[in-house]
């Protein structure tokens, strides 16, 4: 029992120094904002920048999230070119990969800007106002 419990207690570790939500959020619309590119010519809107732009910005979008990921010093900037790069996405990607890509983007990227990091966690914070 103990072996099943290590790798997924390292990865709780791993996880609560980081913004792991915000991070995989903005590599989750990245992706999804390429796969859009991908669909059927029926579904393809074709509004604005089209070409290089319509893959760079999404691409970016998913640099963007695993490097929240793997290096959690410079979220601030990697979150703010993150939500630049979404709102790009509804110029150049099928309207940000129809409003989903876009949203799970700005959502990813303000939850990657939010997080503090060393925080204390709220359990023991509301136990010590309930015995202050």
């Amino acid at each position: 029992m103990t072996s099943a419990r290590d790798p997924r207690s390292a990865f709780r570790r791993w996880r609560a120094h980081r913004p792991f939500w915000g991070g995989l959020l903005l590599t989750l619309a990245g992706a999804e904002i390429l796969l859009t590119e991908k669909a059927s010519l029926k579904v393809v809107l074709h509004i604005g920048m089209q070409g290089l732009a319509g893959y760079l910005l999404p691409t970016l979008m998913v640099l963007c999230g695993l490097l929240i990921l793997f290096n959690p010093a410079q979220r601030l900037f990697y979150s703010l070119v993150g939500i630049l790069l979404s709102l790009g996405t509804w110029l150049t990607s099928n309207l940000g990969g129809f409003l989903v890509g876009l949203l799970l983007g700005a959502v990813g990227s303000c939850l990657a800007f939010g997080w503090l990091p060393d925080q204390e966690l709220r359990r023991r914070r509301l136990l010590r106002r309930r015995h202050a």
